[in-house]
């Protein structure tokens, strides 16, 4: 059982990179420290590129989820600024 609870959630299945993170980044930035964002996204470019650049931002990824169906859900911890 996950240890968390998700205060929003950024669905990007439907743009490519480099929008992918953009709008993962864009969702971030709406939330306050500390609050907890799903990201439900593609497999391939967007599951490999998406976590690595929000780590690189400064975000704690809690959780990475495949979901089976060729989506993942990224669970990010936004840091503060």
């Amino acid at each position: 059982m996950a240890d968390y609870k998700i205060n929003d959630t950024v669905d990007i299945t439907t743009v490519n990179c480099p929008v992918t993170f953009v709008k993962a980044k864009v969702a971030l930035e709406e939330l306050e420290e500390g609050e907890v964002l799903k990201v439900h996204m593609n497999g391939g470019e967007p599951a490999n590129n998406v976590p690595r650049s929000i780590k690189e931002e400064g975000h704690e990824i809690l959780d990475f989820i495949e979901n089976g169906d060729g989506t993942f859900d990224l669970i990010v911890r936004k840091v503060g600024e």
